[in-house]
């Protein structure tokens, strides 16, 4: 029980000793469904008849099987040869009939040769006369049958590199001006190639000016410049620093200011000296602190207090849920 009688032997055999190859498609061909089940005509021949057809129409078969025409002979004569093979020679139709055969519609019969009124042949050479009318002349070409690729001789080589040289050479010049020589053209005395007032400088430079040189004055600029640091006393601001720096001491000395202090002034006072100007500024600066120190923080104080009491109540509101919610819950 639940075993299987196997001879192993057997399909051994069957898979290494008596397996076939089956039919594979070739190389770039492509597989569709039913194609293994279709008919290679690249084995097949139009005319010739298979052992297995002549066995299906109950034609003989055999070494003279030739001699029998086959059924649908008659019906050619009648209506012509098939035109999807224009050029097929069919015996008794175009082509001669075999030997020791004869026409009639008997058994073994080859029907009755297609002609016209005159009794020549409709379809081709029936009779096997060889007549020319059915004899095409092919044209033939003409084909060059000279050699080619032939060695040439080394005399030919030869000739033919010197006319290629004596080719490439330059032209003598008529005017005079150059003098032809062994190892080149020589300038005939008397002439130069460096016209009169041109002298070679002794340095050339080819470096262009840079942009330091080109502007005016040589000095380097600096690349930084130390700000000088200031003590002050941090007073009633809020974000105050004790330190700050001096920006007008990194002006250049000389130079013109391009920021100044804007000070509101009257018309009547647009006469006013420097060192009057100089006491207008400072008492401008002077009212600017007393009202920062004036200046008090209620507002914000207020809005904070009022929020840490609503975040208060907020808190106890959900508290007093929270106890209410436990409370009226029984098991």
């Amino acid at each position: 029980m639940g075993k299987i009688d196997i001879d192993y032997q057997k399909l051994h055999d069957a898979f290494f000793r008596w397996q076939t190859k089956p039919k594979m498609t070739i190389h770039g061909d492509l597989y569709y469904e039913g194609k293994e089940f279709e008919t290679r005509l690249k084995e097949k021949k139009p005319g010739d008849l298979t052992e297995e057809l002549r066995t299906a129409l109950g034609m003989p078969t055999g070494p003279n099987c030739e001699r029998y025409p086959p059924p649908w002979l008659i019906a050619m004569q009648r209506y012509g040869p098939p035109p999807s093979y224009p050029n097929l020679k069919i015996p008794g139709l175009n082509a001669p009939i075999p030997e020791s055969c004869s026409f009639g519609y008997h058994a073994g019969g080859w029907g009755k040769p297609p002609v016209d009124e005159n009794g020549k042949p409709l379809y081709g050479d029936v009779f096997g006369t060889n007549a020319a009318d059915f004899q095409v002349q092919e044209e033939e070409e003409e084909i060059d049958r000279s050699q080619w690729g032939e060695l040439e001789s080394e005399s030919e080589e030869s000739s033919e590199e010197e006319s290629e040289e004596e080719s490439e050479e330059e032209p003598v010049d008529e005017t005079g001006l150059v003098t032809p020589a062994d190892g080149g053209l020589v300038t005939p005395s008397g002439l130069t190639s460096v016209p009169t007032g041109m002298e070679t400088p002794e340095m050339i430079e080819l470096r262009k000016k840079t942009i330091e040189e080109s502007m005016e004055g040589s000095e380097t600029p600096s690349l930084y410049t130390v700000l000088p640091e200031k003590k002050v006393g941090v007073g009633a601001a809020m974000m105050g620093s004790a330190h700050i720096y001096d920006i007008g001491a990194a002006k250049k000395p000389g130079a013109q200011p391009t920021e100044g202090v804007a000070i509101a002034l009257d018309p009547s006072e647009l006469d006013l000296d420097t060192a009057a100007m100089a006491a207008k500024y400072e008492e401008q600066v002077r009212e600017q602190q007393s009202q920062l120190e004036k200046e008090d923080f209620s507002d914000m104080v207020a809005e904070h207090a009022a929020k840490q009491k609503n975040k208060r109540k907020k808190q106890s509101q959900d508290s007093g849920k929270a106890a209410k919610k436990y409370k009226e819950f029984k098991f």
